[in-house]
């Protein structure tokens, strides 16, 4: 298994048109999302990252959306996106698109994605998926610089355990995209390959989406029903009335 920790990325890439057959890529992402936003409520929506801050989120119900990155004229917060500067419990959902593939430290990331997130709070994480067409192909020679290759490519259930040692409970996980990024083969536009796809590769994507909760149970003190009454006993010399005993 590959270290999650690395040395600092670079030619993370700042926009999907950095991605081949990104704008494809987001446009599935952002059909997949679409099912989740209206089940969103509360005051604040953190997107991490330079493709988070891309994705069309306008049906989700929180209408104060924040874009944080280390760089982009699109971010409305400047910032190291591995020491976000929000308070404990301060945002009800954060989206976290392909963020996780090009960090170098992973396990921070989501950290202070918890951090920052209310209890019952949403975090949205999508990513490429390494058993899939797209992660054989990015193995190939033909592939060295592109945003593809520099891709960290985590497997869906990896993060879901990390994500279950921070206490967040995985609700969702679902794959999309079958055969190479963006361009579907030929046999996909006939009648019988969905179905097959949907019963026999569902695993297999190219891309795969994530949706989580934080969940945190409430410390009741719980009030022991009996108590032991300490026995007393006179130590030395004692004033009573009537005198002094011994």
């Amino acid at each position: 298994m590959k270290p999650a920790l690395q040395d600092i990325l670079t030619d993370i890439p700042s926009s999907w048109s950095d991605i081949p057959q990104g704008g494809f890529v987001r446009k599935q992402v952002e059909r997949h999302l679409n099912e989740w936003w209206p089940q969103v409520f509360g005051y604040h929506l953190l997107k991490v990252g330079g493709l988070s801050s891309e994705i069309d989120t306008r049906v989700c119900t929180i209408k104060h959306q924040i874009n944080v990155g280390a760089e982009g004229t699109r971010h409305g917060v400047i910032s190291d996106i591995h020491h976000l500067p929000f308070r404990e419990h301060s945002v009800d959902a954060v989206l976290l698109s392909h963020t996780m593939d090009y960090t170098h430290d992973p396990h921070q990331l989501l950290r202070e994605a918890h951090r920052v997130l209310v209890p019952n709070g949403f975090i949205f994480i999508t990513g490429f998926n390494p058993i899939s067409l797209a992660g054989l192909i990015r193995l190939l020679p033909i592939t060295k610089h592109n945003a593809l290759k520099q891709a960290r490519f985590f497997s869906a259930n990896r993060i879901g355990d990390w994500l279950n040692l921070l206490g967040c409970e995985v609700v969702n996980d679902v794959r999309f995209i079958y055969g190479a990024l963006g361009k579907q083969p030929k046999a996909f536009h006939s009648r019988w390959a969905p179905a097959i796809t949907h019963q026999y590769l569902t695993r297999f994507g190219a891309v795969y989406l994530l949706v989580a909760r934080k969940r945190e149970l409430p410390l009741t003190p719980i009030k022991p029903k009996w108590k032991v009454k300490p026995s007393l006993a006179p130590v030395g010399n004692v004033r009573i009335r009537g005198g002094i005993h011994s």
